[in-house]
């Protein structure tokens, strides 16, 4: 395979945008639609858990609501990655996630994948930057792809 080197720097294991565009027609949209299941998911898992904690902790942890349903949602994210390559969501929606190699992703990269999500997340023009390089770059990256050198493709039949 030739080497490509796009924003992201070589990408030997992964399919060609141009010659192999059966592995990224309709990734983006899909990625959208993945990530309002996950939150789904994660909404439905982190609710109950974060009352819980602040019942168990009476009253005085609800202040952390938000960070309790937050890191129910790494947790969640990283071990689904992890395992699969892809959330849940990813998996209805028929994609994963791969390292620039063609890889599937590790645990340590999963983790890294979802804490840099994570602070692109929270950041407003982060994340509109990520957007907005979904749309543009060659492979379809976020900014945690970029970073990491990985990219959402549509899961190949194996």
């Amino acid at each position: 395979m030739h080497q490509t080197y796009g924003f992201s720097g070589p990408m030997d294991g992964l399919p060609d945008p141009d010659r192999d565009r059966q592995f990224y027609e309709g990734v983006q949209s899909r990625r959208l639609a993945a990530w309002f299941v996950d939150l789904f998911v994660i909404l439905l898992a982190g609710v109950p858990v974060a009352l819980v904690f602040g019942l168990a902790t009476f009253g005085f942890g609800f202040a952390l609501f938000p960070l309790v349903v937050a890191g129910v949602g790494f947790v969640y994210r990283t071990l689904t990655i992890a395992g699969r390559s892809a959330t849940w969501g990813m998996r209805v929606m028929g994609i994963e996630l791969r390292r620039h190699d063609g890889t599937r992703f590790d645990l340590a990269t999963a983790a890294l994948h979802t804490a840099i999500y994570s602070v692109a997340f929270s950041v407003v023009i982060l994340q509109a930057i990520s957007c907005i390089s979904m749309l543009s770059t060659r492979y379809g990256q976020g900014l945690p792809d970029i970073i990491l050198r990985t990219t959402a493709i549509n899961r190949p039949a194996d």
